[in-house]
């Protein structure tokens, strides 16, 4: 499964990314809008650290308006995918995008049917919001998995890119749902390679070793 970083922060893309585990990133103007950075010029810094797909969210509602706020973000770089909503405006242009060769991000969803007309307008990811989902009373994963169905017994490309990610459990649960992408906030993905008894294997290793007087010579 990919994991993309969901933020704006530049500088917190680019500390991640060094470890080799980001694999794309997903952002919003809302999300820019807290960095105090305009919102192209991140885009263009963050193109610039993360070769992968780099998630960019029109502000536009209608359709003509999508495709002139796409052009902008296209102009970016080849790693930009262009984020539309899940409306007929939004699939309108989505279909018109993909048609260009463009990759698009379909966002905003929270039921299978809407995962199903995504991946017929050309999709290349359908976002749907798993926690969300369970503040309704749903079930988050459920839509992943139903989904996943979907999309495999048409054969749809559209890669299932779970957002709304809130927890390392989240994380877990996504990637056995069979979401190709999970999309994550940097305090949820600090948090992945963390279990309290790798850390106490860790000191346990390390105060053998200088118990033993063990080093390492060149």
């Amino acid at each position: 499964m990919k994991i993309f970083l969901d933020t704006a922060d530049v500088a917190e893309i680019r500390e991640y990314a060094a470890s080799g585990l980001v694999d794309g990133v997903t952002t919003n103007p809302s999300l820019a809008a807290k960095t105090g950075k305009d919102y192209v010029e991140s885009l263009k810094e963050i193109c610039k650290i993360v070769p992968g797909a780099v998630s960019a969210e029109v502000l536009a509602t209608d359709y003509e308006g999508m495709l002139k706020e796409a052009a902008i973000f296209t102009g970016i770089a080849k790693n930009i995918a262009v984020k539309v909503p899940l409306t007929w405006d939004g699939l309108k242009a989505c279909a018109r995008l993909a048609g260009e060769g463009t990759m698009v991000n379909v966002t905003l969803c929270f039921s299978p049917v809407q995962a199903l007309m995504a991946a017929k307008a050309g999709a290349s990811f359908i976002s749907p919001f798993i926690g969300r989902v369970d503040d309704m009373g749903e079930d988050g994963m459920g839509l992943i998995r139903d989904i996943r169905t979907i999309y495999d017994n048409y054969g749809f490309k559209t890669e299932i890119l779970a957002a709304s990610v809130r927890t390392v459990s989240h994380v877990r649960e996504v990637a056995l749902a069979g979401s190709d992408v999970a999309t994550i906030p940097a305090d949820v993905f600090k948090k992945l390679l963390y279990h309290a008894l790798t850390d106490k294997g860790l000191a346990a290793f390390i105060a053998d070793a200088k118990k033993a007087g063990v080093t390492i010579k060149g």
